[in-house]
């Protein structure tokens, strides 16, 4: 009877021991490394911004005045909160970018040649009063529209100038910014070699070539050496749309004052082919 106990009690402690190694049995789940910590996005935000100023004679007559409509680039948070001051090395990059481009219209909004601009109206009017003459205040504007993409901002300006005379002076007026690089660009970084340059040429005469609705042919107006102005286009205004490239020539430019600007417009389709790789990624026709 013992005997039988004491088997039963072996048989038991056994049993026991062998459950709790079940139980330890085996590593511990492993803990999931920590997310990365993503770097909170930028993007930029550019708007219109005006500045406006003008000059009396002691009677109150307006002498002269300027109205301005500049772009104002901003680096904003993923959040929407413009960055004033960096929390990253990319923040401050982005601070660097957007300082970059308001510089370049920065020298707009201090309108630092005003001053010469009021005296030679002051001279204008006082000459105006002794002779009877009507007297038409100097004007200065600058009207911009602006295109931006993820990657480039265009700005299209179109500058007048009134300082007595038959009629004002226009100025049609272009800049591209490289958003990643921080730094305007022109035109001729878009391709490798003078392909694109001479393309472009051959079909702004092709247009200047094709008679309007009136039956009247544009390069018919243009200076007899037309061809040979156009073939330098890249160092008039150019500018970038949702459609394609824009060329304008100013008045007295490439014609007349009479004939006005000369536009010329090509697809983003046609411009395709004569692009570097480069060109069509600051485009937006190809990913990096």
């Amino acid at each position: 009877m013992r005997t039988l106990i004491a088997l039963l009690m072996t048989l038991l402690l056994t049993g026991c021991g062998a459950a709790a190694m079940t139980m330890v049995t085996g590593s511990p789940p492993p803990v999931p490394d920590p997310e990365p910590e993503m770097p909170e996005a930028i993007r930029y935000e550019v708007e219109l911004a005006q500045w406006t100023d003008d000059a009396q004679a002691e009677d109150g007559t307006t002498l002269a005045s300027y109205t301005f409509q500049l772009p104002e680039l901003t680096a904003v948070r993923g959040d929407g909160t413009p960055i004033t001051e960096a929390r990253s090395e990319a923040e401050e990059q982005a601070l660097t970018t957007a300082a970059a481009f308001n510089e370049k219209f920065g020298k707009w909004a201090t309108a630092e040649e005003f001053p010469e601009f009021v005296s030679s109206a002051e001279e204008d009017f006082a000459m105006s009063r002794e002779w009877g003459a009507l007297w038409m205040p100097y004007e200065l504007t600058l009207d911009c529209t602006v295109y931006q993409t993820d990657r480039i901002i265009s700005v299209a300006g179109l500058y007048y100038s009134y300082t007595g005379g038959a009629h004002p002076n226009t100025w049609q007026l272009g800049w591209n910014f490289d958003l990643e690089e921080g730094a305007f660009f022109g035109p001729e970084l878009l391709a490798d070699g003078t392909e694109l340059q001479e393309a472009v040429s051959g079909e702004i005469i092709r247009q200047a070539q094709i008679p309007l609705e009136d039956g009247t042919v544009p390069a018919e107006w243009y200076w007899e050496d037309y061809e040979a102005i156009i073939t330098n286009w890249t160092s008039y205004t150019v500018s970038f749309d949702g459609e394609g490239m824009v060329v304008i020539f100013s008045s007295y430019e490439l014609a007349p004052y009479a004939a006005g600007p000369q536009i010329f417009r090509v697809s983003y389709e046609w411009l395709e082919p004569y692009l570097s790789a480069h060109g069509r990624v600051l485009l937006g026709l190809e990913t990096e």
